[in-house]
């Protein structure tokens, strides 16, 4: 028989749900909360989303199990009374300058107080003033507009495991800060954004270079190009009303010609490039009979730097391939460099200044901004990648200049990078990369290998998940990980001998890109629908594997490739010594 409770006079069947907010969400009814989020622990300590018992009694519906025919009411003068007041409490605490606010419009609090009709804080602000702290080259925290919901301190311990930030003093003296009062900079935050991800203001947000590059847009001396990550295209069109999930890349592309830049480009030739090389180097590894360690994916920077810094000894068995942004980056400047060339030789007589090419990667990752600056991404001291924008920077330049996006017409990316597979759009979610190299890999090309692949395992919104591939008469073991946490725990059992794998995947973003902390901010229905239209994009690419894009023949056989792949799609991190 099934139990229920009874719900503002409402019938509420339940099963599986594992608090009162659950089931009160399931009948249509959302009760305000600021510090409660389903990926996480139960935290508990906004009080906003009290319900009252048939008894009177106020509970916590986030922190208290649901019982059979239990009885709740959420909206009493006693509830509202309680609620008006928590928000009073937290805006007297909080600054006021919302209209100019970063999350104006996008903020919980804000939203609440709107919500509840709050149109007045009675008490004095209690602030004591704290500095800003931006030393990361990605991360900006501000004290002042914290709640203390405590969100970003979970996601970054719980779900990441990397404890950059965490609660420090006590009582009306606490606050949320890295230990032992560092900056950000000198912990080992590792630039994912989880936490301005998740944080229901702007007291943690990712740092901007929207001024610098409209800078260079406004500069006739500049050429300024940029490339579009995979993930982009099924989430930005949310901001304007698509649904999500929905491929808006030809809009995409439209709206930033129309922004003023001089080319545009797709990523995916990037990631097609990855998985020439990636593949490639797995096969070697194969060969060696190397097996300690499994070859782990380099794309996420974020993983990256969490390798380095809490499992530094497993940085040898890290693909030495760049990330796509990277890769395509070293391309476009080399290019560009040529056609620089060219062109200042036609205008050597003039008086015109020859161009100088910015190269800008739009992405849905923050730590792509850490990535950009990077010693191992410079030759000759200048970067491959000037400027990373992130998929909401891209959304604000495209609302400030009055584009409309869901009216614009598509169109396609430039020459002579126009042309990518299926195989490097799946690279925002998790699984997609080794998705991408099994292609590349098998040597049976047909449908059915396709379908094979696809319902092996490595496709889904796990976590962990683990496969068995049959390649080429070779039995491969096969992980993909999303979220560091997740990472760390399989890595543990890889050391300790419980687990062995021969490939795995790492995303430090729970569900991978298409979840990137600079991405809108979504529940997991929506991230499920940005999956499924990235699967089916690949679905309706005519090129399924990377091997068959000619731009990539092209750039390998008499192109600016040959016999320059080291130099250009290659990097090694500080400690990544080869292994004997």
């Amino acid at each position: 028989m099934a139990k229920y409770m009874i719900i503002d006079g409402i019938r509420a069947d339940f099963d599986q749900e594992k608090n009162i907010l659950q089931v009160i969400n399931s009948v249509g009814i959302h009760v305000p909360t600021l510090c409660y989020y389903s990926d996480l622990s139960i935290y508990g300590a906004c009080r906003m989303c009290m319900v009252e018992d048939e008894r009177g009694n106020l509970i916590a519906s986030c922190s208290t199990p649901p019982k059979d025919k239990m009885s709740i009411r959420t909206n009493t003068p006693r509830l509202q009374h309680h609620r008006k007041m928590i928000l009073e409490l937290l805006l007297a605490s909080h600054c006021r300058d919302c209209t100019i606010c970063e999350k104006n419009q996008t903020c919980r609090l804000q939203e609440l107080a709107g919500r509840l009709g709050l149109t007045d804080v009675r008490f004095p602000n209690t602030r004591t003033p704290q500095p800003v702290d931006d030393s990361s080259v990605s991360i900006v925290r501000d004290p002042s507009k914290c709640i203390l919901c405590g969100d970003c301190v979970r996601v970054c311990n719980e779900v990441q495991h990397v404890g950059a930030i965490d609660f420090a003093e006590r009582g009306s003296s606490m606050v949320v800060t890295p230990a032992f009062g560092k900056k950000l900079a000198e912990t080992d935050c590792v630039n994912c954004g989880q936490c301005a991800a998740v944080c229901p203001t702007a007291a943690i947000k990712v740092k901007t270079n929207m001024d610098k590059v409209w800078r260079h847009l406004y500069d006739p001396a500049k050429r300024v190009v940029v490339q579009v990550a995979p993930a982009v295209r099924v989430a930005l069109g949310e901001a304007f009303g698509l649904p999500p999930g929905e491929d808006s890349i030809g809009r995409i592309f439209t709206a930033i010609r129309m922004l003023g830049f001089d080319a545009v480009y797709d990523t995916c030739v990037g990631a097609d490039l990855t998985i020439m090389e990636e593949a490639r180097e797995l096969a070697e590894k194969l060969e060696s009979g190397d097996g300690r360690f499994p070859l782990f994916t380099s794309c996420c920077p974020a993983w990256i730097r969490f390798a380095e810094t809490k499992h530094p000894d497993i940085m040898p068995y890290i693909s030495t391939c760049k990330s796509p942004m990277e890769m395509f980056g070293a391309v476009l400047k080399e290019y560009y460099k040529e056609k620089d060339a060219e062109e200042e030789q036609e205008t050597i007589s003039t008086e015109i200044v020859s161009q100088e090419t910015i190269s800008v990667a739009i992405m849905p990752c923050v730590a792509k901004k850490m990535e950009a600056v990077r010693e191992e991404f410079k030759r000759n001291g200048v970067p491959d990648v000037d400027y990373v924008l992130t998929t909401k920077e891209l959304i604000r330049m495209i609302r400030e200049s009055g584009i409309q996006f869901d009216e614009i017409d598509p169109e396609a990316p430039d020459m002579p990078f126009s042309i990518s597979s299926g195989a490097g759009v799946i690279f925002g979610v998790t699984g997609g990369v080794t998705e991408a190299a099994l292609r590349r890999l098998v040597q049976e090309k047909s449908t059915q290998t396709l379908r094979d692949i696809k319902f092996s395992g490595i496709r889904g919104m796990e976590g962990v998940k683990e496969a068995i591939v049959e390649m080429d008469g070779r039995t491969l073991r096969i992980g993909v990980v999303s979220g560091l946490g997740n990472a760390d725990d399989l890595l543990e059992k890889i050391k300790s001998g419980e687990e062995h794998f021969d490939f795995v995947e790492v995303m430090a973003c729970p569900y991978g890109c298409i979840a990137g902390a600079g991405q809108p901010f979504c529940h997991k229905v929506d991230k499920k629908e940005r999956m499924a239209g990235m699967y089916r994009s690949d679905k309706a690419a005519p090129i399924k594997r990377s091997e068959e894009n000619p731009v990539i023949f092209n750039l390998y056989n008499g192109g600016l490739l040959e016999g320059r792949e080291h130099e250009l799609l290659h990097v090694h991190y500080a400690g990544a010594h080869v292994h004997e």
